[in-house]
This record gives C-alpha cells, sequence and structure tokens, in this order.
C-alpha cells in the first residue's frame, strides 16, 4: 500500500520543462539550466533534458524572495 501512496502522490506533481521554468521565472534558459546543474534547482533528467517539478519553482522563487526581503 505505502507504493500506492508514493504514486498517488508523484501523479499529482506537474514537471515544467526548462522553457517554462524560464518563462515563468522570467530569464533565460540557460540561466535555468545554471540553477539546475548547480543544484539550486531540482530537476530529474529524463533522456537528454530536465523536468523541473513545479513545487520546485515555487519554492527556489519563495527562497530567493525571503533573502532579498
Amino acid at each position: 500500500m505505502a507504493g500506492s501512496q508514493s504514486d498517488a502522490r508523484l501523479s499529482d506533481v506537474r514537471f515544467l520543462t526548462v522553457a517554462e521554468v524560464a518563462t515563468v521565472m522570467r530569464v533565460s534558459k540557460m540561466t535555468v539550466y545554471r540553477l539546475v546543474h548547480s543544484g539550486e534547482l531540482t530537476a530529474v533528467r529524463v533522456g537528454r533534458s530536465f523536468r523541473v517539478p513545479e513545487h520546485a519553482v515555487h519554492e527556489y522563487l519563495r527562497g530567493a524572495f525571503q533573502e532579498t526581503a
């Protein structure tokens, strides 16, 4: 049963492409790639591309906003 609960949560996760993340954050795709490669932004590698969980983008922005406040 524990496996089915984690599968249900995983299906709730919305993954964004690097281009979509760049649009949301209003930065270039290269900036998103730098954040992913540095480990500042969580991402999953799918083949040769990356997918970023939407919640990771929100967490990153929330953390960046709090640092400036």
